[in-house]
């Protein structure tokens, strides 16, 4: 079965998995006869206001995470590449600890300081990188290091700033979590996300042309500049988005990828839909087991993700040695 049929079938089984795990009994035979049946009142509260947008958000901030890393490695040609090297991680992360030290823990404030704080950093590379009217991606790349390293250096003066009560709340952002998730929040992200989701796969040509250089895709009758911006700015929105909605979460935008060009090849006309799939599939995944390992506690997302994603990293870098 060929990776195109096999991954809405993956879906399909993470979504029922999703939805029947969890504190209550609402186990997944349970819902499946419930569905038919009728649920109690209690099943209905637990299955539309907690495990389903907490679904939702999972499959949006995955898609699109993994999405951004496949533009990343795109435009970088560099299969390690992910969102974080344009600054919107760091820039999120940064504006996050400004709303829970400066601006209180409200969760809207976080998420809108997270949000503008990744825009920020963008912004500001982008306007590092002009150079002659084009977007120069090396120096996009080292200003990318160099604003990364005085986040974290802000980021680590605001935390010696902060109580006990906030460096929990800090501890707890930065390692994600799709525990606050509302409709509310799902709503938020599809208006964001979601068009990113749905628009990247119109980059395809581009970006498999721009794998041979800029100067041949260009020559191959793309428009170059635009490209590199439209790419830019899709990261940056769905990053920034599913940064400020569920904390910090690493290394989906490097695995997912990765996996799909071992299976697909390097076409991005499948491998963009399918990242959407699959770093959503992953993340949902990885959320089920953070609330099921530790039950009745549950892990940040973060730890399992980089748990997976550690391995995958260190594999793509001993592949590029050989």
């Amino acid at each position: 079965m060929t990776a195109q049929r096999l991954a809405p079938l993956a879906l399909l089984g993470v979504v029922l998995l999703a939805l029947g795990t969890g504190a209550t009994g609402l186990s997944p035979l349970r819902l499946a006869e419930g569905l038919r049946t009728g649920l109690s009142a209690q099943e209905s509260l637990v299955l539309w206001d907690i495990r389903l947008p907490r679904l939702m958000l999972g499959l949006l901030v995955g898609g699109g995470l993994a999405v951004s890393g496949v533009l990343m490695q795109a435009l970088f040609r560099n299969p390690l590449a992910d969102p974080g090297v344009i600054g919107v991680g760091p820039g999120a992360a940064l504006g996050a600890v400004v709303g829970i030290v400066l601006g209180g823990s409200g969760p809207w404030v976080v998420m809108g300081t997270a949000f503008l704080g990744g825009w920020g950093a963008v912004a500001l590379l982008a306007r590092i990188a002009q150079s002659g009217g084009r977007t120069d991606i090396a120096r996009l790349l080292l200003a990318g290091i160099a604003l990364s390293a005085l986040g974290g250096a802000v980021t680590g003066l605001l935390v010696t700033m902060a109580d006990d009560r906030q460096l929990r709340d800090l501890s707890y952002w930065s390692m994600g979590s799709l525990g606050g998730a509302t409709w509310q929040k799902v709503g938020l992200g599809a208006l964001v996300i979601l068009p990113v989701l749905l628009l990247a796969p119109r980059l395809a040509r581009g970006l498999d042309a721009l794998a041979l250089g800029e100067a041949a895709a260009f020559h191959m009758g793309h428009r170059v500049e635009r490209l590199k911006v439209l790419a830019i700015v899709m990261t940056a929105l769905a990053t920034g988005a599913a940064v400020s909605l569920a904390g910090g979460i690493g290394f989906i935008g490097v695995v997912v990828p990765h996996l799909l060009r071992l299976a697909l090849g390097p076409g991005h006309r499948a491998i963009l839909p399918l990242a959407a799939l699959g770093g959503g599939a992953l993340l949902v995944l990885a959320d089920v087991l953070a609330r099921v390992l530790t039950a009745p506690a549950e892990l940040p997302i973060g730890i399992l993700t980089a748990l997976i994603g550690a391995p995958v990293f260190l594999h793509i870098l001993l592949r590029r040695r050989a």
